[in-house]
């Protein structure tokens, strides 16, 4: 224990440290909770599409994106949006089209 101790005792300095991981266990839950819906994904492609879909809401909704109105503006967008710009549509950097750029 005392060769770990910073490592132990972080949480002290840095604010965003739980001490606990129930917040972490209350984010999987409803991950977890649909296990048995996506057990027959129907096929390898379609468990990675499954797991692509869930890893693009879980952190959609980790950026404080209204999840909805984020996918729906993506979907739209990203046929037109060229390769070098995409990373405009990632959650992070997602911004919804003004009025004005969608009448221009």
């Amino acid at each position: 224990m005392l060769k770990r101790w910073d490592g132990f005792t972080s949480f002290l300095d840095d604010v965003r440290i739980c001490l606990t991981n129930n917040a972490a266990e209350r984010a999987l839950r409803g991950f977890a909770l649909g296990r048995k819906s996506w057990l027959f994904a129907g096929s390898d492609r379609g468990a990675d599409r499954a797991a692509f879909m869930a890893t693009l809401i879980m952190t959609t909704k980790r950026n404080d994106v209204d999840v909805l109105a984020s996918l729906a503006d993506v979907l739209a967008r990203i046929a037109d949006t060229p390769v070098s710009r995409l990373e405009q549509l990632l959650p992070c950097n997602w911004a919804p089209k003004t009025l004005k750029a969608q009448s221009a």
